[in-house]
């Protein structure tokens, strides 16, 4: 760290907007000019600086270099917030600033439809200049979900998407991915006729649909004698199969933990094809789930909880009012304990809300996947009612 040093510059901080952005630099040796060229340690590549800007305010001033010491903004560079700029004779890379792990979670739509692409935009833009919220597109819920800090960061970015991207979105609460899975053994046939002019569909098949707690995916398999289904079909319900185990008998949820057998069947020489063994095996799927003994899966969490000692019986009390199983305490010193319980996932929804109101902001929590465990009658009834409210919509 010296001014006659090879020029070395840390960012630490990045402003965006609908004209561009600034990247705020702070020189950490030698003296940094405008088109000076510079390698960026995290992805190697080369990049030649842009203007050099002092920051006053509302006010820019074009400054002719920035030296040793001196904190400054480049205008419209490809660099992120983090990034460390260096003289290729001596690439280094500074320790980044450490962000606390996103803990709450919500999801993002528009209010009017077809603008969810302007919102990914704008979100990508905010996320550059914020890097402490993620944003994930979750293909099972089919919603986009933000993940940070807290309420008051995810209102911050809504109006900020509203006053410099023009669109306007609403939070709602996240979904909770279930499953299902059944728990008694059921033989079932599908058969599948249909006549029309010229040569018809037909395909029948028997399958034997059993609890297989070695495989989250559905294992198909068969026992078929004396060709009673010709082996060029067995794909055909296998794919039938597999399509029918994305929407569970009960609320819609994938299900998991299925063997399926096809052990018997029959058919046409001429009007037998794929499509109607395929079409077979989901009427054979649809006939047998109901009476499989059918039950809903929740997601189990485990959460960590660092909190002051004065308040560690609030939080226990709480904890167990949303259904979680305390597993531990540990003291940390200075006062703080680390309690750890398991927690189902649908009872987390505003938890960094309740947390900050219980322990006066003092508290904070980590909350990770752990697994799938059978789901309680009232809550299931709750899971089920709130599924087929949403299919509704």
């Amino acid at each position: 760290v010296s001014p006659g040093g090879v020029p070395t510059a840390f960012v630490f901080k990045t402003i965006s907007d609908q004209y561009g952005k600034y990247s705020f630099v702070k020189v950490l040796s030698g003296t940094i000019t405008p088109d000076l060229l510079m390698v960026n340690a995290r992805t190697g590549e080369k990049v030649k600086l842009g203007r050099l800007y002092t920051i006053r305010g509302k006010k820019n001033a074009e400054v002719k270099e920035l030296v040793c010491g001196d904190i400054g903004a480049i205008a419209k560079m490809d660099i992120r917030t983090g990034d460390t700029l260096c003289d290729e004779r001596k690439v280094v890379s500074l320790k980044n600033i450490p962000f606390a792990e996103p803990c709450y979670s919500v999801a993002i739509q528009p209010k009017t439809r077809g603008q969810e692409d302007k919102i990914a935009q704008g979100l990508t833009r905010l996320n550059e200049e914020d890097p402490t919220f993620t944003v994930v597109n979750n293909a099972e819920t089919h919603q986009m979900v933000i993940s940070g800090a807290g309420d008051m960061q995810m209102d911050v970015l809504v109006s900020k998407l509203k006053d410099r991207f023009k669109v306007e979105a609403e939070l709602k609460p996240t979904r909770v991915p279930y499953r299902e899975k059944i728990r008694k053994t059921v033989q079932k046939q599908g058969r599948h006729k249909k006549q029309t002019g010229g040569s018809g569909q037909f395909g029948d098949v028997w399958v034997r649909f059993e609890y297989n707690p070695d495989e989250e995916e559905m294992v198909f398999a068969e026992e078929v004698f004396g060709g009673s289904v010709p082996r060029n079909f067995f794909p055909a319900v296998e794919k039938g199969l597999r399509e029918a185990c994305i929407h569970g008998p009960l609320a819609g949820y994938p299900l998991v933990n299925l063997k399926a057998v096809l052990y018997d069947g029959s058919y046409h020489p001429v009007d037998s094809s794929e499509i109607a063994f395929k079409t077979a095996a989901q009427l054979a799927y649809k006939a047998a789930m109901p009476e499989a003994n059918p039950v809903l899966l929740e997601p189990i969490g485990e959460l960590k909880v660092t909190v002051p000692e004065s308040y560690t019986g609030d939080v226990m009390g709480d904890i167990s009012k949303r259904r979680g199983t305390p597993m531990g305490m540990d003291p940390v010193g200075d006062g703080t304990q680390v309690i750890t319980a398991e927690v189902p996932m649908a009872e987390m929804g505003t938890y960094a809300i309740d947390l900050r109101a219980m322990t006066q902001s003092r508290g904070s929590f980590t909350f990770h996947f752990v697994r799938y465990q059978d789901c309680p009658p009232a809550a299931q009834e709750k899971a089920i009612a709130e599924a087929k409210a949403m299919a509704e919509q």
